[in-house]
């Protein structure tokens, strides 16, 4: 879908490094073939501005294209034009269109800047990723690290960031809590600086179990106990702010463990607790460069017991030129506006029973029009975008309260195939859009999971607590295509894919995976 439009460029950030991407076109009916190369200038919110700087046999075009970020979640396109645009034809807006979207799908891959990737939904856009892989092969480099975490790497360029205890062998010390920053090319630290002191362990996570986010200009980290900080590409901190000590004690019963979100210059962390306190759940954005609040939003629930407590993440859901941040738990879904933290919807139906333990670990998806949510294995609920107020009914897609359904681990889907994975290994798709079962409950290789699914290169990728990835055959027949063992020490972490690698963090090692 293209669409036309004056492009507004105030408030944009130029990129440190712009990329150039060459697109090779060749028109139906035609043996001529059209070489465009497009230089990625600026980015504002989450619009990329950039230039078609010179095009063989189409001449050069002086025009300003931008396009949103959402492309890499659904894969419509909406572009806008500035400068000569009276010089241009519909037809040209066009195709410099696709092309512009062939040019930044291209780069796509080449970036892991959050939890769950560029998209906020598990999904990258890589090709030709190893599927095959062990500690004598397809490894780049490895790297120890000073101890476990349910972190996830975070990936931007040439720098790799991850947090951890410092409890290890190579750093001396007490029990700090690190944001470390290492190079792309071979692990080696790069930089490496203290979020908080004092460390607490639960059965699957500790004080650095939330993962970092950066956008390019800034790296930000969340810790366990409730600090935030922000630093620069090169380690000077910019700001922290320290949630428990302006808005009072977190109250979950394992510890707090949600990633914030970074989208559109703000970051977004939720607080969902309620086993050991009386305080009320809120949600919180702050302005990531200046670490400002931006505002605050309680989040009422009637869960009983441990049910108010959530170790999800907020998504992002763009739809309709419409854009809310979505969080699950507390036995309810809810959508948000960004800008005011305002709640626009709500559904109920994760807790049908009003169950006293029916805690939510695992993360909404929010995928083209649709929101996904998982429970404490069941149900499964799907709603359709657009509603106000009570949609638990009203926008109910689907339901699914099958065997097999995830407790700890996210799920994944790219709009058609919904896939997930329970704590014991066994696999499910199910088709996005009526909640009809493709296949499944199937085994994986034997182990608990609590890693999150990543879904990349037509492959479905299933790491366990031993250190062992199953990789299936994205689509609607199971095929297991790989398993692959490391070094077997305990994982908790999602991977991460960037620049046409795997990065994976198992209980001693980052591993950088490629071939």
């Amino acid at each position: 879908m293209v669409s036309v439009a004056p492009a507004k460029t105030s408030g944009a950030r130029a990129i440190s490094k712009p990329r150039i991407c060459r697109v090779a076109l060749r028109l139906a009916g035609s043996n001529s073939i059209f070489i465009y190369f497009f230089m990625l200038l600026q980015k504002s919110g989450n619009v990329n501005f950039c230039r078609l700087i010179t095009s063989a046999k189409a001449g050069r075009w002086r025009g300003t294209l931008s396009i949103s970020d959402r492309y890499l979640s659904t894969g419509d396109l909406r572009c806008s034009f500035a400068d000569n645009r009276e010089e241009q034809n519909m037809k040209n807006y066009a195709i410099i269109s696709l092309l512009l979207l062939a040019a930044l799908r291209a780069g796509a891959g080449e970036y892991w800047p959050q939890w769950r990737g560029p998209s906020h939904n598990g999904v990258s856009e890589a090709v030709g990723l190893p599927t095959t892989w062990s500690t004598s092969e397809n490894v780049v480099w490895s790297r120890k690290l000073p101890s476990w975490s349910g972190s996830t790497p975070v990936v931007w360029g040439e720098r790799i960031f991850l947090t951890s205890p410092n409890s290890g062998e190579e750093i001396q010390g007490g029990e700090k809590l690190l944001l470390g920053c290492l190079s792309t090319a071979d692990g080696s630290v790069l930089w490496q600086r203290t979020l908080d002191e004092g460390n607490a362990y639960w059965r699957k996570h500790n004080n650095t179990s939330p993962s970092p986010v950066t956008d390019g200009e800034r790296v930000l980290a969340v810790t366990g106990t409730g600090v935030i900080r922000a630093f620069d590409m090169d380690g000077e901190e910019l700001w922290h702010y320290d949630l428990q000590a302006k808005h009072g004690s977190f109250g979950l019963m394992w510890g707090y463990a949600s990633s914030p979100l970074l989208y559109d210059g703000k970051l977004f962390v939720e607080v969902l607790h309620g086993m050991n306190t009386d305080d009320p759940s809120y949600l919180i954005a702050f302005d990531a460069a200046t670490g400002e609040v931006a505002w605050r939003r309680e989040r009422p629930t009637d869960a009983p017991g441990e049910s108010p407590d959530a170790y999800t993440t907020p998504v992002v859901l763009e739809y309709d030129g419409q854009t809310q941040i979505v969080v699950s738990g507390g036995d309810y879904v809810t959508g948000h506006d960004p800008a005011t933290g305002e709640e626009v919807w709500r559904a109920g139906g994760l807790n049908p029973g009003k169950e006293r333990n029916y805690r939510v670990v695992g993360s909404p998806v929010a995928v083209a029009g649709m929101v996904y949510a998982t429970s404490r294995r069941n149900p499964v609920l799907a709603f359709r975008a657009g509603g106000t107020g009570d949609i638990s009914e009203s926008h109910l897609a689907w339901k699914w309260t099958g065997a097999g359904g995830p407790d700890v681990p996210s799920a994944v889907t790219d709009g058609r195939y919904f896939y997930m994975v329970d704590d014991r290994g066994r696999a499910t798709c199910l088709d996005a859009k009526t909640g009809a079962v493709v296949w499944g409950p199937e085994r994986t290789a034997q182990g608990t999971v609590s890693a999150s699914l990543v879904l990349a290169d037509g492959k479905l990728y299933v790491v366990n607590e031993n250190a062992v990835t199953t990789v299936l055959q994205a689509g609607p027949e199971y095929k297991v295509l790989a398993t692959n063992e490391l070094d077997g020490g305990y994982t908790l972490s999602s991977l991460a894919i960037a620049g046409g690698r795997i990065f994976l963090r198992t209980e001693s090692h980052l591993y950088c995976i490629g071939q």
